[in-house]
């Protein structure tokens, strides 16, 4: 059984002894710290999985440790360690105060050691049921990689804190294969190539899927190109091995890994841009034999003058970075800016060639706090996303509401599309704890208005 980790903080020495006394024994691992701040500085190197904190302690109260622990582990990109907060206080409006900052429970001293117990397993337990389902929508369950929205979501930390080299790959040829030997042994060639990258990586390094046969890698603390170079080296050299083996020595696929790299340098990078440098390193790659990896060379942007006589060339690559690179597995799922002119589009298109198009607002709501309705949220993204077309678009209206917009639907059609997001709502564990309300508006503009 696994020991798990608590920490318990007061100031009464006699209350960490009581605390300790009672915990040994419990299949537990007891630390104790006597303040707020050495609890923040003792978290900077450890990771427990459940903390107990005293409310009433000098120079800083739990309440305000509570707070600043929260924001430590948002600016490093950690979980939420659940907090048991503990006082000798009866005070109810204490209690309410502790439980609407996200505390996941409340104690009284002196300390019952059954309700302790009790307490500390149901926390636990809620935790990890929490991380499960975060993990299940955030992993690409093919390769066990994170997809696309759980990678971005670390990546965009990494960027602007981390030091390291941020890698867009993609397996070479690898639609061959489908095309040769069929989307099951596709999926297992796509098994093999995540087992050579997990093995190939060090803890700490970020593997992520983000569609077909396109990942994205962050090598951490690594700055030395050579590194990059024998990792891409390392996946080639194994892939074409396994490939073999899975396929028969006549296997004669040209099949391999490119990569495009950028060295980022943990000075508040921006991950979209750094991105798009990485991926013209990649472009790079694959107009120049393949199997390689290349960086982002910044010098050659500096002359943004198109030379007349490379028209043809230039517009096939154009052509090749938003069509190969840009492929959706699903609706697009983007930001109000980029949202709103899409919208835009998509409008005068439908009134131009005299389609319909429908808009669609969810708005979510709950008594349970805002964490639960924040993980509702991704979960409630998620059904939509799985609901709907690749032509479809939806935003994150503020922390409660989605925004769609779906071209060519006309109005006996829009039913079953909610009934089709509702079926997928309906299997999350969030279903019965939070109301989901919607709006329709449909125009069709190829009826004309008697």
């Amino acid at each position: 059984m696994k020991k798990h980790w608590l920490v318990v903080v007061d100031d009464d020495p006699v209350c960490l002894k009581n605390a300790n006394d009672l915990l040994s024994g419990e299949q537990m691992r007891v630390s104790s710290v006597r303040s707020g701040r050495e609890l923040l500085l003792f978290l900077k190197n450890h990771a427990p999985d459940i903390i107990l904190l005293d409310v009433l302690m000098p120079e800083m109260d739990g309440f305000e440790t509570y707070k600043k622990l929260r924001k430590f582990e948002d600016t490093e990109g950690r979980r939420h360690v659940p907090v048991i907060f503990l006082t000798g206080d009866s005070d109810i409006e204490a209690e309410n105060k502790g439980l609407s900052l996200g505390a996941s429970d409340y104690i009284r001293k002196p300390i019952n050691k059954d309700i302790l117990l009790q307490r500390i397993w149901n926390t636990i337990s809620s935790a990890e049921k929490i991380e499960n389902l975060t993990e299940e929508v955030t992993i690409d369950h093919l390769t066990g990689f994170l997809n696309r929205a759980g990678g971005e979501k670390k990546l965009y930390d990494l960027c602007r804190s981390g030091k390291g080299i941020l890698m867009v790959l993609d397996i070479d040829d690898f639609k061959l294969v489908n095309d040769l030997y069929g989307h099951d042994t596709g999926d297992r060639v796509l098994r093999l190539f995540a087992d050579i990258a997990r093995k190939n990586s060090r803890n700490g390094d970020l593997l992520c899927r983000i569609g077909g046969d396109e990942f994205l890698a962050f090598l951490k603390d690594s700055t030395d190109k050579k590194t990059a170079d024998a990792f891409i080296g390392r996946l080639n050299d194994n892939l074409v091995k396994e490939c073999r083996e899975l396929l028969g020595d006549e296997m004669n696929l040209p099949i391999g890994v490119s990569a495009g790299c950028v060295l980022v340098s943990g000075e508040g990078g921006d991950y979209e841009s750094l991105f798009s440098f990485a991926d013209k390193a990649l472009y790079q790659v694959k107009q120049n034999g393949k199997h390689g990896c290349r960086f982002f060379d910044f010098g050659l942007e500096e002359d943004d003058i198109l030379d007349s006589s490379q028209i043809d060339k230039e517009l096939f690559r154009m052509i090749t970075i938003c069509e190969e690179r840009g492929r959706a597995a699903s609706a697009m799922w983007v930001g109000q800016e980029a949202f709103t002119w899409i919208y835009r589009f998509i409008d005068r298109y439908a009134r131009r060639h005299k389609t319909a198009v429908t808009r669609m607002l969810f708005i979510l709501s709950t008594e349970e706090d805002r964490n639960h309705l924040s993980e509702a949220m991704e979960h409630f993204g998620a059904a939509i996303q799985r609901s709907i077309r690749k032509s479809d678009v939806l935003m994150q209206r503020k922390q409660n509401s989605f925004f769609l917009i779906l071209p060519e639907l006309s109005d006996e059609n829009t039913d079953k599309v909610i009934d089709s997001i509702m079926n997928e709502w309906e299997k999350s564990e969030y279903f019965d704890s939070v109301r989901v309300d919607h709006s329709i508006s449909s125009c069709d503009y190829g009826v004309k208005e008697s």
